[in-house]
């Protein structure tokens, strides 16, 4: 965004987008709400390109659309289902893909796809119509979303990828990868991307193949045979995954993930990492011994919320730790939450 202490142009459209506002009644996150305003406009003064202008007029309206659908359910804990298409009712993942989604909205979750036949089709038909979430794609040979979703408030269409994979993932607490073509190793690559680099918070990846199938462990043994050891990525970048053939594994993967774990905050260099249950102090230490060396400076601290928490109302009921994390090895965190799920003190379930 252009810098309106120095643009004269650029300073009277947010003047207009100030008065536009007030003009709605806009009240809540107007700072946001202006940017983007102010933001329209610097686009028509740069005399963008129509197409460019296209995509993105359709990319926040696509957006706003899906915004609103996930709304309602904003409390509700969610995992995608990522998988093929083309994947028929005999084969033996869409069995395995019905039972994993059933048992999880059987626990209460919601279960999102992309909301098309195949395996997508059978999540929904495991989760039921109330569990499920559709978020598709409009392509030129799938014309509707499956029978489950179809005309229901909880389905989305979208024109681009990308826009529909940003709302496949920003709203999940877990995910789900079974064998598929290009498009599911697309969406299980960018989830490992955005667990490696940190930017996505730590959740629970679950890559689940038929009983005694073979695709997965192919596809790790092709990322610790070539692209590790070409030192294209670390060697132990998939131990924050599970590969498993069992349905059962997978949900206890999931959820287990979320036994202790609450969620986390950066709070300028410090991480909170917030729990279910307070670690002792014996637990505390072990923590510092196993993970001091992850940190910047100092050791993991039990510790009630922060001013910045307490100030934003953030979960302040929850116990803490605090710590500096070293910010180059948040790929790291899973290893963290392992540990903190794994405590004594931790809840049975």
């Amino acid at each position: 965004m252009t810098d309106q202490h120095t643009d004269p142009a650029a300073s009277s459209i947010a003047a207009e987008a100030a008065s536009f506002l007030d003009h709605l009644g806009i009240v809540t996150n107007r700072d946001l709400i202006s940017e983007i305003v102010t933001t329209a406009g610097e686009l028509g003064q740069d005399r963008t390109d129509r197409l460019d202008l296209k995509i993105t007029a359709s990319a926040i309206d696509e957006m706003r659309d899906a915004f609103l659908m996930f709304a309602p359910y904003k409390d509700r804990p969610k995992v995608t289902i990522f998988g093929s298409a083309r994947t028929a009712a005999v084969d033996p993942v869409y069995v395995q893909t019905h039972d994993v989604a059933s048992a999880l909205a059987g626990a209460g979750w919601m279960v999102v796809t992309g909301a098309g036949p195949g395996i997508m089709l059978a999540a929904m038909e495991g989760a039921g119509p109330a569990q499920s979430i559709g978020v598709s794609i409009r392509l030129p040979f799938e014309s509707r979303a499956n029978d489950v979703i179809h005309d229901d408030p909880k389905h989305v269409s979208m024109k681009y990828f990308f826009t529909r994979k940003l709302m496949l993932v920003k709203e999940s607490k877990g995910f789900v990868a079974v064998p598929g073509g290009f498009g599911t190793l697309d969406e299980t690559l960018e989830l490992l991307t955005l667990q490696q680099t940190g930017k996505a918070e730590p959740t629970p990846i679950v890559l689940l193949d038929a009983p005694g199938g073979t695709f997965w462990q192919g596809f790790a043994s092709f990322v610790q045979d070539e692209v590790a050891q070409r030192g294209l990525v670390a060697a132990d970048d998939l131990d924050r995954v599970l590969i498993t053939d069992s349905w059962e594994a997978a949900v206890a993967e999931i959820l287990g993930f979320w036994r202790n774990y609450h969620s986390l905050r950066w709070v300028g260099k410090r991480l909170v990492l917030r729990l279910r249950a307070e670690p002792t102090a014996s637990e505390a230490a072990a923590l510092n011994e196993q993970f001091g060396d992850r940190l910047l400076e100092g050791g993991i601290e039990r510790r009630g919320p922060l001013a910045a928490e307490v100030s934003s109302d953030d979960h302040v009921g929850l116990a803490r730790l605090v710590m500096v994390w070293n910010p180059f090895k948040v790929g790291d965190l899973h290893q963290l939450i392992r540990a903190v799920n794994a405590l004594p003190s931790a809840p049975a379930s």
